[in-house]
């Protein structure tokens, strides 16, 4: 059980950190250009690898995956950033993904809003 909290102190240290570093220690144009939230952070038992994922507010699509890209890019100085932050022997290696579960809950309440609507009374106000 010691271990599964190590994990996870560990997962909430790389996310706080991270998130210091993507607010302005980047200079990277495909990063500034957009908003990047990191929404999660996942770290195997192992500490050898970690998934962050990430929101990217702001541009279209092509913007998104420029950041997510440029993301992966900085990987690398990211990861040895964290290790001399954080005093860690080893660092996990940094695995970007994009979190799309903010865009799914737009569209669930849109319908949600839409149902709220009640069509049925409309049709019976008009008779």
């Amino acid at each position: 059980m010691a271990q599964g909290r190590r994990v996870t102190r560990v997962a909430a240290l790389i996310k706080r950190e991270l998130g210091r570093m993507l607010s302005g220690q980047l200079r990277d144009e495909r990063l500034t250009r957009s908003i990047i939230t990191i929404t999660a952070v996942d770290v195997s038992g192992d500490l050898q690898n970690c998934k962050v994922f990430v929101s990217v507010y702001g541009g279209e699509e092509t913007g998104q995956e420029a950041a997510l890209n440029g993301l992966k890019a900085a990987s690398g100085f990211l990861r040895s950033q964290l290790s001399r932050r954080l005093e860690l022997r080893r660092c996990p290696k940094l695995w970007f993904h994009q979190d799309k579960s903010t865009e799914a809950a737009t569209t669930v309440l849109g319908l949600l809003e839409r149902l709220g609507e009640d069509p049925v009374q409309e049709d019976l106000g008009s008779d």
